[in-house]
């Protein structure tokens, strides 16, 4: 008596468990979720990106002072290179 309603207990929680990840299977269900995780995504890759950015340029900022340069500004103003011209290869 207790097996039987043991294994009915279990039937009734798959059962139960079935229509849950069935019904979180539709179609609505499915597309929200996947554009809760994209925004998700896009949110870290856009903070990675800002703090990648301002890493390079602190470190950019503090070579420059290391090597006595002056400021980007100065810098490119004063050296322009020219992508286009062929260097001998």
């Amino acid at each position: 008596m207790i097996r039987r309603l043991f294994y009915m207990a279990l039937g009734a929680f798959g059962a139960v468990w079935a229509m849950r990840r069935l019904q979180a299977l539709r179609p609505d269900h499915v597309a929200r979720r996947a554009v809760r995780g994209a925004s998700g995504v896009l949110e870290q890759a856009r903070i990675f990106a800002e703090d990648a950015l301002d890493g390079a340029a602190r470190r950019e900022t503090e070579l420059r002072a290391r090597l006595g340069l002056g400021t980007v500004e100065e810098t490119t103003a004063e050296n322009t290179y020219h992508y286009d011209v062929k260097d001998g290869r």
